[in-house]
């Protein structure tokens, strides 16, 4: 799993978070579908955005069969049903995370990360990663996507860090991934009928791109350094506080291409709001080290280093917990799209001693009983907080924030609540 969007269960409301998991296992299973088992080592964190902005596009009175569907059970789930997003939205999203994760792929192979070092496994990886290009390519072509402008992104990138060094402008090194970005972000106007709103997403797509690209940059810094990788913020000799500029403007660019995106309603788009226009900023705060959650007030918001304009160093600071961020947006519960199915009802009988051993060392095995958060108990299905459970929300108390009007940081008239049009002041 990669990607810079990874939102913390205490910002979002069950809905809200059962909505996110829905397009997180549409796209796995879309990459499953069409691509078979091993693809779906490419689900990532920041695909299923593709697939949010799709459905938050499309008409509401296409009806909720058009939207979900009921997954099987699967042990990253406890063994458990689910609903699950579908349609050309995952497909096209699958299609990206194929061609972008292969390029990750050959990120890794360039600068011989681990395993990848030894020439072997990384011609094993190169042909994986070309593999996965025409896989994408293919799913792209029977959406009418031509996955060409991704590819060619992929291979100018080389070409230009290759000729970067001190003095060069960081926005000619993530140029091709911002082309990129903006290439998926702006198709998902044409798939939901919507042409209109491709000049806005196809903005929105090239600075998240950019982010992605800087934030990876920034996380990276430390550990490049000490490997000798290539890195483009120690390259180009730019200043932290001059990426922290740019990633905030970046920030603050997205929000502003969103408010020009025509969305089939409010209530479909929150889920796109909130990951775009909330957990951006977040991710922002958690690449730089910013520290100190303000439940309280708008102290720790205010008080970032984008605020301030003096970038901080990444990693934690004065000791406090890596990734703690400012006020979270908590959505009030029961706002679904309308039409959407809810969530399927965990079975209301237990498992037996022997299936309830069987996917509890299922679960064990796959590290979720350590690592993920929630799981579902494997014998009465409810769900539990993983062992070596970490929130970026450090040790701060989230209980108080449900009322968004009170802790909303984000912009005016915030989308993701109903609050009757407050102003957040910003």
């Amino acid at each position: 799993m990669f990607g810079i969007i990874r939102p913390c269960r205490h910002r979002l409301s069950e809905a809200m978070r059962t909505e996110w998991m829905a397009h997180l296992c549409g796209l796995c299973l879309a990459l499953r579908g069409d691509h078979g088992q091993f693809a779906r080592t490419a689900t990532n964190y920041d695909g299923l955005v593709i697939s949010v902005l799709v459905e938050a596009q499309s008409p509401a009175d296409e009806g909720a069969n058009s939207w979900r569907r009921t997954a099987g059970p699967c042990p990253l789930r406890g063994m458990r049903t689910a609903s699950v997003a579908k349609g050309e939205g995952a497909r096209l999203a699958a299609s990206v995370s194929l061609v972008l994760a292969s390029a990750k792929m050959r990120d890794h192979v360039a600068d011989g990360d681990g395993v990848l070092a030894r020439r072997p496994v990384a011609a094993a990886a190169r042909r994986v990663a070309a593999k996965w290009d025409r896989a994408g390519a293919r799913t792209g072509a029977d959406l009418g996507f031509d996955t060409a402008v991704l590819v060619d992104a992929v291979e100018r990138q080389a070409g230009i860090e290759a000729l970067a060094g001190t003095g060069t402008s960081l926005l000619t090194v993530t140029e091709p991934t911002e082309t990129a970005t903006a290439a998926a972000f702006g198709y998902t106007a044409v798939l939901a009928g919507r042409p209109g709103n491709k000049a806005p997403l196809e903005e929105a797509g090239r600075l998240f791109g950019r982010l992605a690209h800087l934030l990876d940059a920034v996380e990276d810094l430390a550990e490049d350094a000490e490997s000798g990788a290539w890195n483009p913020v120690a390259a180009t000799g730019t200043e932290l506080t001059e990426v922290r500029r740019l990633c905030d403007d970046a920030v603050h660019g997205v929000r502003l291409a969103l408010r020009e995106v025509d969305f089939a309603s409010k209530s479909q788009s929150r889920l796109a709001h909130v990951l775009l226009a909330h957990e951006l900023e977040r991710a922002v705060d958690r690449a730089f080290g910013t520290a100190g959650c303000g439940h309280a007030g708008h102290a720790g918001a205010a008080g970032h280093a984008g605020g301030s304009g003096q970038a901080v160093p990444a990693g934690p600071q004065d000791g406090s917990p890596q990734g703690a961020f400012g006020p979270p947006p908590v959505m009030p519960p029961g706002h679904m799209p309308p039409g959407a199915p809810p969530e399927p009802p965990r079975r209301g009988r237990r498992r037996g001693l022997i299936a309830g051993c069987a996917v509890w060392a299922t679960l064990f095995c796959t590290c979720q009983v350590c690592c993920r958060d929630p799981y579902f108990d494997p014998w009465d299905g409810q769900q539990r907080e993983g062992w070596c459970h970490k929130c970026d929300c450090g040790d701060c108390d989230c209980s108080g924030c449900g009322d968004c009007c009170n802790c909303c940081d984000c912009c005016e008239n915030c989308d993701c609540c109903d609050c009757g049009g407050c102003d957040c002041g910003c």
